[in-house]
């Protein structure tokens, strides 16, 4: 597909999506932070996928996991952390394997052939097997979205950048819980790494799109066509 000026065989990451971060009664709620912003952003995810399926985008969650036996634990590898992080791990275990907590939310989740990338720190690619797989399709371009704009979607965009791929970020397809930091990454982005659009400007170059207009204004009712295996 052409996006912008640019030749490009997209794939779109959805970064982090599960209940512990999102739902009401997940962990972070549990742990009394305000998961407000990220349960608003969740029908524009669902819009972006369901827009992404209609055109044959493949379409990758990541999955952050912790195991039961705390064996993968940030406190196990660091003497550093920041006090706000080290007190969350040490309170409550956060998207434990196997658990609801863990589990992509239900609005957004992966149906068969998508492809769903467990991760166990902030970036899409540390430890994962995700490069094999986007080369495999020969992607050269990422498309991010999901939970949280300044920490994992950020890690893994700049980690895409620097393995060779371009990336463009879904500005409203994603959020942080702090509005400041995610203004930083918008920035960042812009001036450093790729592209930043909003998803009705996205939508407007998908073939599917300009073929029919009055799909770009009616994103949430296209439905999936086409998955890649």
């Amino acid at each position: 597909m052409k996006l912008r000026n640019y030749n490009v065989n997209p794939a779109l990451v959805v970064i982090d999506v599960q209940n512990g971060f999102v739902s009401k009664g997940g962990s972070y709620d549990l742990l009394g932070m305000d998961t407000s912003n990220y349960r608003q952003v969740i029908p524009r995810i669902k819009e972006l996928i369901d827009l992404c399926r209609e055109n044959s985008i493949p379409v990758f969650y990541t999955q952050a996991v912790r195991e039961s036996s705390g064996i993968d634990l940030l406190t196990r590898t660091h003497k550093i952390l920041p006090k706000s992080r080290e007190e969350r791990i040490m309170k409550k275990p956060i998207c434990v394997r196997g658990t609801w907590d863990a589990d992509i939310v239900a609005e957004v989740a992966p149906r068969p052939g998508d492809h769903v990338v467990i991760k166990r720190r902030d970036s899409a690619f540390h430890d994962t097997e995700i490069k094999v797989w986007l080369s495999s399709l020969g992607i050269d371009t990422l498309i991010f979205s999901g939970i949280d704009t300044s920490i994992c979607v950020e890690t893994s965009l700049r980690d895409a950048f620097n393995l060779g791929y371009d990336v463009v970020l879904i500005a409203d397809a994603t959020i942080s819980s702090n509005k400041k930091h995610y203004e930083s990454t918008i920035d960042n982005i812009k001036d450093y790494y790729g592209l930043v659009m909003n998803l009705s400007e996205f939508s407007g170059y998908m073939p599917q799109s300009q073929m029919n207009p009055i799909k770009k204004h009616h994103v949430s009712q296209l439905r999936p066509r086409h998955q890649v295996q």
